[in-house]
C-alpha cells in the first residue's frame, strides 16, 4: 500500500510540474498549436500525448486567440476565483479587476465598441459580465474588440461612467467620448 501511495504522489508532482511548465511556456512564447507546445515540452524532457496535452490545456483554462498576423496563439486568462466571486456579488471595487490594454472606446447607438490589445477583450468582457451592471445588457468579445450592449434608457455619459469602473486608466478617453456624445445630443 505504501508503494502505491508513493507512486501516486510522484504522479501528482509530475503533473503539477508539467502544468507549471506549460503555464510558463505559454506566458513566455507565442505558441499556436499543441504540436508546438509538445515540441517545447520535449525540449524540457517532458513527453506527453496529444490527449494529455489537451486535458492539461483544458484544466488550465487556456484559450486560443487570433493574432494580428492571421495566426493563433494560446493565452492564459487572468483568473482569480475569489475576485470573480466578489465581483459577481458586487462586494469589491471593480477597479481591482481592471484590464490593461484598452486602446479606444466608441459608441454607435446603444452599443459601446471597445478596442483592446490583442487577447484582452475576452477578459474584459468576462469582468463586465460577472459583475452584472444593470446598465450593460451583455457583451460579445473577439480577441481585440469588445461590444457591450448598453440599455436603451442609459445615456452615453452614464455608460462611460459604468465602463470606467473596468477601465480606470482610460478616464481621459472615456471623458472625451462622453463629451463628444454630449455635444451630439445637444
Amino acid at each position: 500500500m505504501n508503494i502505491i501511495n508513493q507512486k501516486s504522489k510522484r504522479q501528482v508532482k509530475k503533473k503539477r510540474d508539467r502544468l507549471q511548465l506549460i503555464t510558463e511556456l505559454i506566458k513566455t512564447n507565442c505558441i499556436g498549436s499543441q504540436s508546438e507546445l509538445a515540441d517545447l515540452l520535449r525540449a524540457h524532457n517532458i513527453r506527453v500525448t496529444q490527449a494529455t496535452l489537451s486535458r492539461d490545456l483544458k484544466a488550465l483554462k487556456i484559450s486560443k486567440v487570433a493574432t494580428d498576423r492571421n495566426t493563433y496563439m494560446y493565452i492564459i486568462p487572468d483568473t482569480n476565483q475569489l475576485q470573480d466571486r466578489l465581483l459577481s456579488m458586487r462586494q469589491t471595487d471593480t477597479r481591482a479587476a481592471k484590464q490593461v490594454g484598452v486602446v479606444s472606446i466608441n459608441f454607435s447607438g446603444n452599443i459601446a465598441v471597445i478596442k483592446t490589445r490583442n487577447g484582452y477583450a475576452p477578459g474584459l468582457a468576462y469582468d463586465i459580465d460577472v459583475s452584472r451592471p444593470p446598465e450593460i445588457l451583455g457583451t460579445i468579445a473577439g480577441a481585440d474588440t469588445l461590444i457591450a450592449i448598453v440599455d436603451e434608457n442609459v445615456t452615453r455619459e452614464h455608460a462611460c461612467e459604468v465602463l470606467q469602473q473596468f477601465l480606470p486608466d482610460q478616464h481621459h478617453a472615456l471623458q472625451k467620448e462622453a463629451e463628444k456624445s454630449q455635444g451630439a445630443n445637444d
